[in-house]
């Protein structure tokens, strides 16, 4: 069978779907009048939606790493979180906090923080759902859960993630965050809230209130996509304020991507050039400020 044609008006609908949120009976609805019925719908809903099958870059056991399961202690109580380290290298090693998306960490997550150990750091994604219980697994039950979050909880635990890694004794003292979709809206928010950040690379998400913006002490890299008209609108104002502050910044916008173009599970929203890029430059970044 042929792949359906996916176009921009679709995606902006299931960005709507899974940001809004909008409801998934009114979504399916919405998506089967655009494209003419309910089975060309569901036949386009595979191509739209997570395939964690496809988040394996850096396999799980690779034997290059160590990874665990663990918690450290969080404003909110006990936060779950992954931990990924090389097992070679330095004795002290920059520290970077992976902030997921508003669907938790699942396996898309789990390899970028493995994608960040393999690059000489000490990554920890934590599971910013921890004082709700965590997220779901199944995609939908999380976009349900996600929207009862209280962001200021989670944004508390994430800076007790940055103490965390800190207080390593593996760490030389340097933690950064780098978060996507709601998780990079998170970082930048985690930016205000802890001075001690040393480095924050954010994947299209959502500044804080402009008055908020001056208490960023951390070197900042954005990374945009031209396509993300939701976000997008939010750019302008945000640099404005980062530019009245005098934060040191660096921001890119890729043409041809939308939003999540980074996320290599998420369809036809994946933009490959951009997301190597991106990532090309992100590790550059955390080198030049963590290592």
């Amino acid at each position: 069978m042929d792949k359906p044609v996916i176009t921009q008006e679709i995606i902006e609908l299931y960005d709507e779907y899974t940001h809004a949120p909008l409801p998934r009976r009114v979504f399916l609805q919405r998506l089967a009048a655009l494209v003419g019925s309910t089975a060309a719908a569901a036949a386009i809903l595979p191509h739209l939606g997570p395939n964690y099958a496809r988040a394996a870059i850096v396999p799980a056991d690779d034997a290059r790493l160590e990874t665990s399961h663990i918690t450290y202690p969080g404003p909110s109580g006990a936060v779950k979180a992954y931990l990924a380290k090389p097992r070679s290298g330095p004795a002290k090693m920059g520290g970077i906090v992976v902030i997921h998306e508003n669907r938790g960490v699942n396996p898309h997550i789990e390899d970028v923080a493995r994608r960040a150990a393999l690059e000489g750091f000490v990554a920890l994604a934590p599971d910013l759902a921890s004082y709700m219980g965590g997220m779901p697994a199944d995609a939908d039950q999380a976009r349900e859960a996600f929207a009862k979050m209280d962001r200021a909880v989670a944004v508390r635990d994430g800076v007790a993630a940055v103490a965390y890694l800190k207080g390593r004794p593996d760490s030389n003292g340097k933690v950064g965050a780098m978060g996507f979709c709601w998780g990079g809206g998170a970082v930048i928010r985690i930016a205000t809230a802890a001075p001690d950040l040393n480095a924050a690379i954010v994947y299209y998400g959502d500044p804080p209130a402009a008055e908020e913006v001056s208490k960023i002490k951390a070197k900042m890299l954005m990374h945009y996509a031209a396509l993300d008209q939701r976000i997008g609108a939010m750019v302008p104002g945000y640099e404005t304020a980062l530019k009245a502050a005098n934060v040191s910044y660096t921001a890119y916008t890729y043409e041809g991507a939308n939003h999540a173009f980074n996320n290599d599970t998420s369809g036809d929203r994946y933009h490959e050039p951009s997301a190597k890029l991106a990532w090309t430059r992100t590790v550059a970044f955390m080198k030049e400020n963590l290592s």
